[in-house]
C-alpha cells in the first residue's frame, strides 16, 4: 500500500544521501561558512568527529528568523528563482546540508549579524527545534554538531576506525583551504593544532602551509590559455609520481571535483 513517509523518515533517508561520514559535515559547515563571507574559520573535532565537530566563523551570521529557518529542506539564500542555476558563485545552494545534519545529530548553532545587540541559540536534534533563545555571542556562526548518527545506530555501525575518518577530515579540510589562500584557517582535533593555515599570498604558500615544504619545493608550475579555458596549478616531479591519488587536486572555479578521465590523463602524462 502506497504511503507518504513521515518528514522525521525522510529527512533521515535524505540525511543519508548528504552526510555519509563525519567528514561530509566538515565539508558543508565550512563551505557555509566560505559562502557567508568569514575571513576566519576555525573547525574543532573531537574523536574524528564522533562526538563533536564544531565550526566557528566571523561571517555575516543569521537574523533570529534565519537560525531556525535554516535548518528546514530547501531553505537557501543562494537562489531565488530558476534563471538563479545559470549564475551560481558559491560552494552550495540546495539547502539541504544542514536539515541532513540536524536529521541525524545533536546541532547548536549560535550566531549574531554585526547589526544585532545580541546573537541567536538554536538547539536541534531530528529536525525538531528545542530551543531557541538569545545568547551573547561574537559576530559570525558557531555551529556544533555532536554525536553524529546517535538515532541512525546502522550507519554509526559502518563508520571506519578512527584514524579513516581523521584522514577524511583532514583531506575535505585541505580541499576547501587550498583555493581560498585570501583566508585563515584552523584545525583542531582533540585539543591538539593540526592546521593553521594564515592568510597566503599565493597557492603555493597555502601549499606549504597545509603539506609541507618537502612537498611544495618539488612542484612545478604548469599554467595554459585558450579562448574557452585557462588553466593553472603545479605539477609534481617524475621521481615524486604515484599510483594512487592523496595529493591530486582539481578544482573548477575554485571548487574541488573527482574526473576519472582527467586523473588516467595524469597518470598518463
Amino acid at each position: 500500500m502506497l504511503q507518504v513517509l513521515p518528514s522525521h523518515i525522510s529527512n533521515l533517508i535524505a540525511a543519508g544521501e548528504v552526510i555519509q561520514r563525519p567528514a561530509n559535515v566538515v565539508k558543508e559547515l565550512m563551505e557555509n561558512a566560505v559562502d557567508a563571507g568569514a575571513t576566519s574559520v576555525t573547525v574543532v573535532i573531537n574523536d574524528s568527529g564522533r562526538t563533536l565537530i564544531q565550526v566557528i566563523d566571523n561571517g555575516c551570521g543569521m537574523s533570529p528568523q534565519e537560525a531556525a529557518l535554516c535548518f528546514e529542506r530547501h531553505a537557501t539564500s543562494k537562489i531565488a528563482k530558476a534563471d538563479d542555476l545559470y549564475s551560481i558563485r558559491t560552494f552550495g545552494f540546495r539547502g539541504e546540508a544542514l536539515a541532513s545534519i540536524a536529521a541525524c545529530a545533536d546541532v547548536t548553532l549560535k550566531t549574531r549579524r554585526e547589526e544585532d545587540e545580541c546573537g541567536t541559540e538554536v538547539h536541534i536534534a531530528e529536525n525538531a527545534i528545542i530551543s531557541q533563545t538569545e545568547t551573547s555571542c561574537p559576530v559570525g556562526t558557531n555551529i556544533a554538531v555532536r554525536n553524529i548518527f546517535y538515532n541512525v545506530p546502522a550507519r554509526r555501525k559502518f563508520l571506519k576506525s578512527d584514524n579513516v575518518e581523521y584522514r577524511q577530515i583532514t583531506a575535505e579540510f585541505i580541499r576547501v583551504a587550498l583555493t581560498r589562500t585570501d583566508l585563515e584557517f584552523r584545525l583542531v582535533h582533540n585539543s591538539k593544532d593540526i592546521f593553521h593555515a594564515t592568510p597566503a599570498s599565493s597557492i603555493k604558500q597555502r601549499i606549504t602551509q597545509l603539506c609541507g615544504k618537502e612537498m611544495a619545493k618539488d612542484l612545478i608550475t604548469a599554467q595554459t590559455s585558450t579562448n574557452i579555458i585557462k588553466v593553472n596549478g603545479f605539477i609534481g616531479r617524475p621521481e615524486f609520481a604515484k599510483k594512487s591519488q592523496p595529493n591530486q587536486y582539481l578544482f573548477v572555479n575554485g571548487r574541488y571535483f573527482k574526473s576519472p578521465l582527467l586523473h588516467r590523463a595524469i597518470l598518463k602524462a
